[in-house]
């Protein structure tokens, strides 16, 4: 056999012994007899002999006088590695390295022997160069482990990598020989109770429990950008060892902010980074859980929450173990100071204790405390500042991309189990669920399954057997549950739908060109570079259609969050909670990339009355305030107002607000005459006489005479006129006409 990794003659098979004594265990060297050892000497390599055993591992051998022939004598760690016993029989072969073979470099992860309380520093400079005089010329195997003495103390390493210079990657295992310029590289557990030092080439430490990680196999999908920003600011000074970071006269960052919607990934983030990192495990903590009934006992437990780190950094220093803390809802206790008002200023100590913890004049810098919040603006600002929560990082709605990783790791394992039928799209799926988070677009998973589930249900008999190969969850499914799971900073459709029972029918070329208008307004809005917010105002009588032509622009804007502002949804209701209710619809679309809101009747919600005239202050500047106020960077957002009182809100400055204003016109003959033809609900030849009677009519009203008159003068004719087989009375019509009090 002959290859880069040596050549070998026909093996022998020999019998396996124990080392004859302990002290030549810590030696690394196979044992025979003379008589046996020339067969396994190196051409040209005097007093070295080499054998290749179990077809694993190379030792180098020595003669002893104990050993018979035909045996050779292993010691235990040696056995352990070619996995035989004692008395066994194993094959052994003469090994002849080939040219080159010297190792360039070697790591080597080092142990006690024996594990305990021991604790030792190891000069790095020194044990190398007692390790590669003690085992010059003998060949080392990745997975091998070698027993050997250092100061007095047992110790073992296993060889993790031996690069010879030159050699490419192969599949075969990594070998080389030691020589005088092969240098060695010490790597330690965290619990070894070993301490490297003065190993100043060393390149990185053990912070993370895996050299690489992909973050969708940690169910983490849509956030790789966010991840790539948390690593380069709180983990990569981490990744060095400690005498690079005191070079460079640094510390480490010790807290980040994650912060954003509710479900879209805080919380799974932080306890993702938890795992991968190879400190002590987390400690988790819900805000609520620190409070405590009894004077002191909040501090006291914040205080807690950081002993385990202090203790360590007292007798570890710089290689103490990373200690994480993760602080769910952290607005609960570290509101800002001076907010509450309860007497108590509980909130206030827990703030200064936790300030005094992370950067006090006894900080410590073997800790990353990680808060999650989806109200940053409830936090102390100084706990904002750098050397605390310095990183802080928006957890926001995925994008497509993001939602399909996010769809590909809740469909994973149904794939992989064929349960998800072929016609399934998932990249249909993620364009589809516009501003779903994470959490969303799990339940949509989880309830297009129970779709599935059910199809194999009998509920008459819910004994039966259950075929589960016929388990599939299909297209489908997935998109009644898209009906069913509606995502919280989305559009309601239902709402806007509500505004126009009726539809949008052809009501002349003057709504029409308001339409096109409000559409164009839109589009700015879309791709507009200095246009964040465009603000349009809507205006004419009572029942002009105002409500229904916003929600018609809301809903073909086709933005992914759409919502309607209406008194209606907030009677009997405090001026400042309908402010707390108005700002909260601003700040979620302040979220979501595209937004349009519709503030309805506009009067109504200033709570306005002509006596007097009375209207809200507060309401009325929280608005102006709101509708001047530019979204944040790279969101964009279109308000559209509608009102019946002009005069009013022009005499209150908040035309001025807007920055278009449309007049939405009642009906004349002739866009009048056009709505009942698209109705159909006249003779023909009556449609004209019809028209002429509903000029300069509100078209809500319209709609409200045509449904009164359809009823016929008896009553119950109303199905017959819809469906075509009658017509309308045009006598009747006047009659109903003369009943509608018209302003």
């Amino acid at each position: 056999m002959a290859s880069f990794f040596g050549s070998s003659s026909a093996s022998t098979s020999m019998v396996v012994t124990n080392t004859p004594s302990q002290d030549l265990a810590l030696t690394n060297l196979a044992f025979c007899s003379s008589s046996d050892l020339r067969n396994y000497a190196v051409p040209n390599h005097p007093n070295l002999f080499l054998a290749f055993v179990g077809d694993s591992f190379v030792f180098a051998l020595s003669a002893h006088e104990n050993i018979r022939s035909g045996q050779i004598a292993l010691n235990s760690i040696q056995r352990r590695c070619v996995k035989v016993s004692a008395a066994e029989s194993i094959p052994v072969t003469r090994f002849v390295p080939p040219e080159n073979f010297e190792l360039a470099l070697l790591t080597l992860d080092l142990e006690f022997i024996k594990k305990g309380a021991k604790s030792e520093q190891i000069d790095a400079q020194q044990l190398s160069k007692q390790l590669r005089k003690r085992f010059a010329n003998q060949v080392m195997t990745v997975g091998q482990k070698v027993l050997f003495e250092y100061h007095g103390n047992n110790y073992s390493f296993t060889v993790t990598q031996a690069a010879v210079e030159g050699q490419e990657k192969t599949n075969a295992p990594e070998r080389g020989m030691i020589s005088d310029d092969t240098y060695v590289v010490f790597e330690t557990a965290r619990d070894s109770g070993i301490k490297i030092v003065n190993q100043r080439e060393a390149a990185t430490s053990n912070i993370f429990k895996q050299k690489e990680f992909n973050l969708q196999s940690l169910g983490i999908g849509g956030l790789s950008a966010e991840f790539a920003d948390i690593f380069r600011r709180a983990f990569a000074s981490r990744v060095f060892p400690p005498h690079v970071t005191s070079k460079l006269g640094i510390k480490h960052v010790k807290g980040m902010l994650l912060y954003g919607p509710p479900g879209t990934g805080k919380t799974l983030m932080a306890r993702q980074i938890g795992k991968i990192l190879n400190g002590k495990e987390p400690k988790i903590v819900n805000g609520p859980e620190v409070l405590s009934k009894f004077v002191g006992e909040t501090e006291k437990n914040v205080r807690d929450l950081f002993a385990d780190a202090e203790q360590e950094q007292r007798s570890r220093g710089d290689e103490s173990d990373l200690h994480v803390i993760i602080f769910d809802e952290i607005d609960a206790i570290c509101k800002s100071r001076g907010s509450t008002r309860d007497g108590t200023g509980v909130h206030d100590s827990i703030v200064n204790q936790l300030l005094t913890k992370i950067d006090g004049v006894e900080s410590l810098n073997n800790v990353l405390l990680i808060g999650m919040t989806n109200r940053k603006d409830m936090l102390d600002e100084a706990l904002l500042r750098p050397g605390r929560l310095e990183v802080q990082v928006e957890i926001s709605l995925p994008d497509e991309n993001g939602r399909l990783q996010i769809l590909q790791i809740h469909t994973n394992k149904m794939k992989e189990n064929s349960f998800l039928a072929p016609d399934v799209n998932l990249q249909e799926l993620a364009a589809r669920t516009k501003n779903y988070s994470g959490a969303e677009l799990e339940g949509v998973v989880k309830s297009a399954v129970s779709y599935a589930l059910n199809r194999q249900l009998s509920l008459e008999d819910l004994t039966k057997q259950v075929e589960e190969e016929n388990i599939k969850v299909t297209m489908d499914d997935f998109l009644n549950a898209l009906h069913e799971v509606t995502p919280a900073f989305g559009a309601s459709t239902d709402d806007l739908e509500r505004c126009r029972l009726h539809g949008m029918v052809d009501c002349g070329d003057r709504h029409k060109h308001i339409y096109q208008r409000a559409m164009l307004l839109v589009e700015q809005v879309k791709v507009s570079r200095g246009s964040p917010l465009v603000t349009c105002l809507l205006e004419g009588s009572s029942g002009s259609g105002k409500t229904a032509l916003a929600a018609t622009v809301g809903i073909d804007s086709d933005f992914p969050y759409v919502k309607i502002v209406s008194a209606e949804t907030m009677i009997g209701l405090h001026e400042s909670t309908k402010c707390a209710q108005i700002i909260k619809v601003f700040e979620d679309a302040y979220k979501s990339p595209l937004s349009v809101i519709v503030l309805d009747d506009i009067e109504r919600l200033l709570e306005y009355v002509a006596i007097g005239p009375r209207f809200s202050n507060l309401i009325s500047q929280t608005l102006l305030v709101l509708l001047k106020r530019l979204p944040p960077k790279g969101k964009k957002l279109m308000v559209i107002g509608t009102t019946s009182e002009l005069s009013f809100l022009d005499s209150i400055g908040f035309c001025d607000a807007f920055s278009v204003t449309y007049h939405v016109p009642a009906l004349n003959t002739n866009d009048a005459k056009k709505v009942l033809e698209q109705l159909n609900v006249f003779a023909h030849e009556d449609i004209d006489a019809a028209a002429e009677a509903l000029n300069d009519m509100p078209i809500r009203k319209l709609y409200m005479l045509i449904e009164m008159a359809a009823q016929g003068a008896q009553g119950g004719s109303a199905e017959a006129v819809y469906s075509g087989k009658e017509k309308i009375s045009i006598s009747h019509f006047y009659d109903c006409l003369q009943d509608v009090v018209r302003i």
